[in-house]
């Protein structure tokens, strides 16, 4: 695979853009945030899924508590760490090809202006769409394991009774509901980002302060972007969300929430889903802009030894 070298912008803001890596240097960070990401947020993920599973969808949701007490109930607290091997193997992979494609689609859709919100919109989506190719089979996997009810062993042996039972098919049977699910979020959650990032970076853009303020710049605005994001997508997780569980299609799902509860039922749920993605994006954002930092010294590094 190619490794050229994206455009090096002459503003000083976007040199914090941290242009000049090469593609397996942006899989790398990207997979590295990913892992972290996930690894931190496995245990909300868990109970979140298990609300999902146990409420009446798509009507409504169990309580935090309902899905607490049942997960306890099956086995104790290290059930909020069921299927959790499958998503380090998914995890990593998924986000180096996320944040790869994106800042490869970045560059080539912006043609040189980094304030291109379009472009960065544009872009997550081709982003979500890659990694939801290599994350949907392993997050079938975990959510399956996270059940409280659920039969398997382990990740070994869902993954062979599934293959055994309903054939490799059923790993993608999620794909499509899961991309119409995450498009819409990650559009809006790029360019929150990259929009926040900007702004909060021109505030405190002084050369005594800019690199011990930049963790706080990234997972403030990481933070903001995936609020943002998660607020105005609600009515897709919750539609979509339902989906999964359900045999109707997104369509079926979503004219009877409207039926029983009416359009705000659409926003069911919408501050969890905020007090979830705010501070997982926080933790992937950051972690992925102190890797980029990690291989800009480097490479800085060995441009110097080149020339002396």
């Amino acid at each position: 695979m190619a490794t050229e070298l994206l455009p090096d912008y002459s503003t000083g803001v976007a040199a914090v853009e941290h242009d000049g890596l090469q593609f397996w240097q942006f899989m790398i960070a990207g997979s590295v945030a990913g892992m972290v990401e996930h690894m931190a947020m496995f245990p909300v993920d868990t109970i979140k899924t298990q609300m999902q599973a146990l409420g009446s969808c798509p009507i409504k949701s169990a309580t935090v508590s309902q899905a607490v007490q049942s997960i306890l109930k099956s086995e104790g607290a290290r059930s909020l760490y069921r299927g959790i091997g499958a998503m380090a193997l998914g995890a990593g992979p998924a986000h180096a090809a996320y944040f790869s494609v994106y800042e490869v689609c970045k560059r080539r859709f912006s043609r040189g202006n980094p304030d291109s919100h379009a472009a960065h919109a544009a872009s997550g989506v081709c982003a979500t769409v890659a990694s939801d190719a290599v994350l949907t089979p392993m997050d079938m996997v975990k959510q399956r394991l996270q059940l409280g009810s659920s039969p398997y062993k382990g990740v070994v042996d869902c993954v062979s009774r599934v293959v055994r039972q309903d054939g490799i098919g059923a790993f993608y049977a999620s794909y499509r509901t899961t991309v119409l699910m995450n498009a819409p979020f990650t559009a809006l959650h790029f360019a929150a980002y990259e929009a926040a990032k900007r702004g909060l970076t021109e505030v405190s853009n002084s050369p005594e302060t800019l690199g011990e303020e930049m963790l706080v710049v990234h997972a403030t605005a990481g933070a903001a972007a995936g609020a943002l994001a998660a607020a105005f997508t609600t009515p897709f997780d919750g539609v979509c969300g339902c989906d999964r569980f359900v045999s109707g299609s997104i369509g079926d799902v979503f004219r009877t929430i409207i039926k029983k509860d009416g359009y705000r039922g659409l926003m069911r749920g919408w501050m969890p889903r905020m007090l979830f993605h705010a501070p997982a994006a926080a933790i992937c954002w950051s972690t992925y802009e102190a890797a980029k930092s990690f291989f800009q010294d480097l490479n800085n590094g060995n441009n110097i030894n080149n020339v002396t």
